[in-house]
């Protein structure tokens, strides 16, 4: 598996200063930690989901978790189960090599059930998501994983996600957290990633953030998410791999608020009306509100995210992709880190390097930059989105890919995301149905 592998070689050097590099389910833990990228969401009860998950892996998806948890009624369980070991069974049989596939399970027994009735199934799975994971529960799930490996006789991982009510509520949020990380730091090498849910934390309370704010705006779910980075995303050897929250909007409804891409940059591009059409169809998908959230992700620790929605799986993985100066500052600091330390001014002379605070950053910034690959000095995340849309139905699968590229390097700007100026777009909801046809999630 590889990252924008749907690219072929002259697209993959004309974007790339580093391409990303290969992985497989054996490689090491820490290499598919930061590979994870989009995680695209499905109900366990879809008919077709070994062909949904060959059609979105041939899309660019390289992580996928098939949900018998909140994605399915309570009543369809049963059916949840039989149709995964059927259609997982008819995915195994086709040798595919990916993508990481992750089964979302509700109890501790449901892992040990699943296992022995997948049988030769079980090679296809990377792992499962444990829901609602707190102390006690989690001690279950984590002895149920390691019967798995037994039975199946391969490597498991579990992706815990932390979403309880009780861990919302601030007289137990402290204790629980201590008693979380002893928990997962007993079992480093079984847990890929931690996941936060923050649907679940927003529920507790009785809110919803709209498509014109971030979780970030919504400042209990912000809290929780700033501890659980403060717990588990250290950088002193101790931390873990934490999942951005996922964008519960995909196309369209009404705005409220004006856009987060600005407009001027796409007006005056070369092509205007090309690159202010891309405008439109980002803002039109409410992914303008995405790409805020994934910058504010990353300021915040943060690395993938959950998916809903397959058109989410490109802007996460174009915002992943590590820039060109983020490089440059990445190997200079790592450079002058063996020498001793000290300051450097920036490859792009715009901003100071101080090594040893800066090291840290520099590690993770290498890290992502082996799965996402690191882009070209010229090139932006509005040219990898427009490289990589019409492969994986993203918003600007119907604009010729040729143009879009063209504006791209004018429009580079725009992925600075700045909530001044531009016009409000869209209008009356379009879309009136439940779950996305070809995704769902929760946390």
């Amino acid at each position: 598996m590889r990252h924008f592998a749907f690219l072929d070689d002259r697209e993959l050097q004309h974007l790339f200063h580093r391409p990303p590099q290969d992985f497989t389910r054996d490689s090491e833990p820490a290499v598919l930690a930061a590979a994870l990228g989009a995680t695209l969401y499905s109900p366990a009860t879809r008919p077709t989901l070994a062909a949904d998950i060959a059609k979105q892996a041939a899309r660019g998806v390289t992580s996928m978790v098939l949900c018998l948890e909140d994605s399915i009624d309570d009543r369809d369980v049963e059916l949840g189960e039989r149709n995964l070991i059927e259609q997982l069974n008819a995915y195994a049989a086709t040798g595919a090599e990916g993508p990481l596939l992750f089964v979302r399970v509700r109890t501790p027994d449901q892992i040990t059930d699943l296992t022995e009735r997948l049988g030769p199934a079980l090679s296809v799975l990377t792992g499962f998501v444990m829901p609602k994971f707190e102390p006690d529960n989690g001690v279950r799930y984590l002895k149920a994983l390691n019967e798995a490996h037994v039975v199946g006789g391969r490597r498991l991982f579990a992706m815990p996600v932390l979403e309880s009510p009780s861990l919302a509520y601030l007289e137990y949020r402290r204790r629980m957290l201590i008693d979380l990380s002893a928990l997962i730091a007993a079992h480093r090498e079984q847990v890929l990633a931690v996941r936060i849910g923050a649907t679940d934390f927003a529920s507790a309370y009785a809110l919803r953030r709209s498509r014109d704010l971030t979780a970030y705006d919504v400042h209990l779910v912000a809290d929780l998410i700033a501890d659980i980075v403060n717990v588990f995303g250290r950088s002193d050897g101790t931390g873990f791999v934490i999942s951005g929250p996922v964008w519960e909007y995909f196309p369209a409804g009404e705005r409220l608020f004006k856009p987060q891409l600005r407009r001027s940059p796409f007006a005056e591009a070369e092509d205007p009306d090309v690159a202010v059409a891309l405008r439109s169809r980002l803002i039109s998908a409410d992914l303008d509100g995405l790409i805020r959230e994934l910058e504010l992700d990353k300021a915040n620790g943060l690395l993938g995210k959950t998916a809903i929605h397959p058109t989410h799986v490109a802007v996460i993985h174009a915002m992943s992709v590590v820039t060109h100066e983020e490089f440059c500052d990445a190997s200079d600091i790592l450079a002058e880190s063996a020498a001793g330390g000290g300051v450097l001014r920036s490859a792009y002379t715009n901003k100071m390097n101080e090594v040893k605070p800066h090291r840290a950053w520099a590690q993770a910034v290498m890290r992502r930059a082996g799965a996402f690959g690191v882009a070209a000095e010229d090139v932006s995340f509005v040219e990898l989105l427009a490289a990589s849309a019409s492969a994986q139905g993203g918003p600007s699968a119907k604009a010729d890919s040729d143009q879009a590229a063209r504006v791209a390097r004018a429009a580079a700007v725009a992925a600075r995301l700045d909530d001044q100026g531009g016009e409000a777009v869209g209008g009356p909801a379009r879309y009136a149905g439940r779950a996305p046809r070809n995704g769902y999630g929760s946390e």
